[in-house]
Parts: C-alpha cells; sequence; structure tokens
C-alpha cells in the first residue's frame, strides 16, 4: 500500500469510521478482557464532541482516531491502524492530526490509556514525545492500563 496518506475529519458513525472502530474492537477483544477495555462506542464518540479522523491511503481507510475535549487536556481515542498500513507511516499521520486537532481545541495536554500488551503502540508514544503518568480522570489502576500524556 503505497501514496499520501490523506486524513478526513469524519462522523463516527460514517461506513469507513465504523469499519475501523470495529476491526479495532476486534483486535482488542482477542488481547484485553472486557473489564478493562475502555473503547468508546461510536454513539459515545459523537456525543462525546470527538474529533474523529479517518486516514486514506490508495483510496483505502487505513486508520482511524479521535480526540474527546475534557476540562483541560485532550484524551486520544480509538487511534488504529489496520494491519496492512502498519510501519507505514499511518500512525504517525493519524497522531499528528489529532495533536493539530487538540491544538486547535486550545488543550495544552494529549493523554490517554493503552495497555501494557500493546507494545508497539507504546513505542509509537513514546516515541512522539508522550511519559507515562498516573490514572487520569475517571480511571484507576487496574493492572493492565498505561496512561500517558504529552504537553502539546
Amino acid at each position: 500500500m503505497t501514496g499520501p496518506i490523506r486524513l478526513k475529519r469524519d462522523d463516527t458513525l460514517s461506513a469507513d469510521a465504523l469499519a475501523m472502530i470495529d476491526e479495532s474492537e476486534v483486535e482488542q477483544a482477542a488481547i484485553y478482557p472486557p473489564e478493562v477495555r475502555y473503547a468508546f462506542s461510536p454513539e459515545q464518540l459523537l456525543n462525546a464532541n470527538v474529533r474523529f479522523l479517518t486516514a486514506y491511503r490508495g483510496g483505502q481507510v487505513v486508520g482511524c482516531g479521535g480526540v474527546a475535549p475534557l476540562d483541560g487536556y485532550g484524551e486520544l481515542k480509538r487511534v488504529f491502524v489496520t494491519r496492512a498500513a502498519r510501519g507505514t507511516g499511518v500512525a504517525g499521520a493519524i497522531m499528528e492530526g489529532l495533536e493539530a486537532e487538540a491544538r486547535a481545541l486550545g488543550l495544552p495536554v494529549v493523554r490517554l490509556e493503552t495497555g501494557h500488551d500493546s507494545p508497539a503502540a507504546i513505542r509509537l508514544y513514546e516515541r512522539r514525545g508522550y511519559r507515562r503518568i498516573a490514572p487520569f480522570g475517571a480511571y484507576a489502576e487496574n493492572g493492565s492500563s498505561v496512561f500517558m500524556e504529552k504537553q502539546l
């Protein structure tokens, strides 16, 4: 899969967004038990005013992610890249797009929750300048989650 990466601000109920959300959910369900999966449903993303991006390459949807505007920070939600597009720069493009969305919203910090069993995601976030922090918001320590943030 080659060609430029195109990001599009999308409705979380669009066919492409739903396809990426569904694919990410299947992958997460294979790794983590339900009690440590905190992903918002497409409707929750919409209701929380999440700025959601879908990524395209060669005319195909290859990833997605959102940033939820919260009190004083943005929280990344549903960052996902298809297996075929991993390692090709799509994840970095999505992250750049989400950080730009957070800046446009005037948010000084972006935070996220991911899992210990997602080492490639953790490496991506660390390479992009995210550092580990204590649980934030409504999250509690559960032995599985990794919490990170980046000052914008």
